[in-house]
């Protein structure tokens, strides 16, 4: 991945957080993001006996899906 992808992927990612955090459950991103760190710690209790371990994973992967 070329640095300016990197550089505006993480960018992206701020700019979503940034929005989550300020609007909310009114942000389009906050349930989806939301969902993806639910079904990580369960996944992660279920499958590694590490639910926080999960919802990390769970959360890093839906913010992902969201920016990418």
């Amino acid at each position: 991945m070329p640095n300016n992808d990197r550089k505006d992927l993480v960018e992206r990612a701020r700019t979503e957080i940034m929005g989550m955090a300020k609007d909310g459950l009114a942000h389009p991103s906050s349930k989806p993001v939301i969902a993806g760190s639910v079904i990580g710690a369960f996944g992660g209790w279920a499958l590694l006996g590490s639910w926080p371990l999960g919802l990390l994973i769970g959360l890093a992967f839906a913010l992902w899906q969201r920016v990418k």
